[in-house]
């Protein structure tokens, strides 16, 4: 499957709590601009944040959805502030995860090929 491509990676899954992020917070963006310089910068902005842990680009209302990972809420406070003074955001809401209910890397395999 690695020669395949199937197998994009190997990794180890850490503790969250050993390794002092157990906070998750999901990041709803929305920005004003819509240009590839906005997005070309916003990309860079986001690559060397190491607690940004996911960045999806949306359909619908918000534009980006980032889930962070953090030790507490002024950890997080500092993402933010690192992440809105490298780019121009028109809106941003924050939601702390409160239970973790499910977590996995497995993919579905059914619909393989």
């Amino acid at each position: 499957m690695e020669e395949a491509g199937v197998i994009a990676a190997r990794v180890a899954l850490l503790d969250r709590q050993a390794v002092n992020v157990a906070v998750t917070v999901f990041v709803s963006l929305r920005t004003s601009q819509h240009s590839v310089e906005w997005l070309s910068a916003f990309s860079r902005s986001i690559g060397d944040i190491p607690e940004i842990v996911e960045v999806y680009r949306m359909s619908g209302q918000v534009d980006y959805l980032l889930k962070i990972v953090v030790p507490d809420i002024a950890a997080y406070d500092a993402v933010y502030k690192k992440l809105i003074a490298r780019v121009d955001l028109f809106d941003v809401s924050s939601a702390f995860a409160m239970e973790l209910m499910k977590c996995t890397t497995a993919l579905p395999l059914s619909y393989v090929k």
